[in-house]
């Protein structure tokens, strides 16, 4: 089992919308790359809720059966089509792939 974790925090302007409008947008463009492939054991988005101390914005909690898995999610066109919007949109970025 590989656990694949990722934030974002997003900038406050970008793409010709604020932040909230652009995390409701990435929120969803993430939430479609739940069943793209299989090996998907477990796939969560969530966003930073209001009055909580937080330090990023938007977090994506995935495990995948295994490193294949995972490389087969990570290429998959539906996930690439996702990257150019969440480069743009984005501020900082933090990644943590592990296996358990």
């Amino acid at each position: 089992m590989i656990k694949h974790i990722v934030m974002w925090k997003l900038k406050d302007q970008a793409e010709g919308s604020d932040k909230a409008t652009n995390m409701v947008k990435a929120k969803a463009m993430l939430e479609s790359c739940a069943h793209i492939t299989p090996g998907t054991v477990k796939f969560e988005v969530a966003t930073a809720q209001s009055g909580l101390e937080c330090s990023y914005d938007l977090v994506l909690y995935t495990e995948f059966t295994d490193r294949a898995a995972l490389d087969a999610y990570q290429n998959h066109p539906t996930h690439q089509a996702l990257k150019p919007f969440m480069g743009a949109v984005r501020l900082e970025r933090q990644c943590m792939d592990y296996e358990i």
